[in-house]
């Protein structure tokens, strides 16, 4: 069952289809972004804000290949200090 997404919603976007990404394959990264939805296109099909480096991209992907973006303790509280780890 795919998520339900919402204009305004962060995306991470699948990188199976990006062939303009440095170095080996196997290597890079499997999701990119966060992304913007823009806009909802049917069910099936999500239009996402592009940074620059994508520009040449199309802007729409097929809900398959996006996935919601969790934020993780560092993007909530950036001033949080960490601590550092008992040798």
């Amino acid at each position: 069952m795919e998520p339900d997404f919402k204009e305004g919603d962060q995306v991470l976007v699948s990188t199976l289809n990006f062939n303009n990404l440095k170095g080996p394959k196997k290597m890079r990264d499997s999701f990119s972004g966060p992304f913007t939805i823009t806009k909802l296109i049917g069910k099936n099909a999500v239009e996402v804000k592009l940074r620059e480096e994508f520009s040449r991209k199309h802007p729409v992907f097929p809900v398959s290949l996006v996935k919601p973006y969790l934020q993780t303790e560092e993007d909530k509280f950036p001033s949080r200090k960490k601590n550092p780890t008992p040798s």
